[in-house]
């Protein structure tokens, strides 16, 4: 029998888009296809049927939202059920793996799901949609020929500020530029360490909110994010979701 297909369904960076705005942030083909599905595997089930009515504002779905079959996958999904999540698909259904915004297994639960897929022999193809992490550092100026994603910095401060001195190290040895993301509520708290622990030229960018209305890119070096701090003036990206680079130089 043939397997199913595992799309990977790429999702808006933030839910205050209406079904029009998609169009310029997720190519037509790619809503074509999400229509098409009626078995999504979601890292929220809200999350997911929003994305869904508002894809149905442009093309239509191919059951009723409500019949659409919708299962979780997230962090707390443990491997055992992972199998389960894949069966509809052995069987030759296909189905959609949807992130909670952007790119789903990219900083996503959803890379162990993929992995299994390729061991069952269920073909995966991935769908073109925004990546917080590529568009940031696409507008960085940072090297974007040589670069690491770390994801979360350490909450303890001296293993955070150890982790950094270990990062701007590799940076500057290899021209490479480093990535890493936090939970939003610590934002402020991370650029403070930061600027205490990076050297002062190194050059850090701050991005929040990318491809939103209110989007924010900044790259300075240390050194004068240091001087807005001391004046009060932090990003606006409190608990907004924000990507952090820097690169040694």
């Amino acid at each position: 029998m043939t397997t199913g297909t595992l799309y990977l369904i790429p999702n808006t960076l933030g839910t205050n888009q209406s079904g029009t705005d998609l169009p310029g942030i997720i190519p037509d083909e790619v809503l074509k296809t999400s229509a098409m599905l009626d078995y999504f595997i979601a890292e929220n089930r809200k999350t997911a049927r929003a994305h869904l009515k508002r894809v149905a504002e442009i093309h239509p779905l191919k059951k009723p939202l409500q019949q659409i079959d919708m299962a979780e996958l997230n962090v707390r999904t443990g491997k055992a059920a992972l199998p389960a999540l894949l069966e509809p698909l052995l069987a030759g259904r296909d189905a959609g793996l949807i992130s909670e915004a952007g790119v789903p297994a990219v900083a996503d639960p959803g890379a162990e799901l993929v992995r299994l897929a390729h061991e069952k022999g269920i073909p995966v193809r991935p769908l073109v949609g925004p990546s917080s992490l590529l568009l940031s550092l696409m507008a960085s100026g940072l090297n974007g020929q040589r670069f690491a994603f770390n994801g979360y910095l350490p909450v303890d401060n001296d293993q955070r500020a150890k982790r950094i001195r270990i990062l701007e190290e590799r940076s500057h040895k290899d021209h490479q530029t480093q990535l890493f993301i936090e939970t939003p509520y610590r934002n402020a708290a991370l650029l403070s360490a930061l600027c205490q622990h990076c050297r002062s030229d190194t050059r850090l960018c701050v991005t929040t909110n990318v491809s939103l209305p209110d989007e924010s890119i900044e790259t300075l070096p240390v050194a004068a994010w240091r001087e807005r701090l001391k004046k009060g003036k932090q990003p606006s990206f409190q608990r907004k979701p924000t990507v952090f680079l820097f690169l040694a130089v």
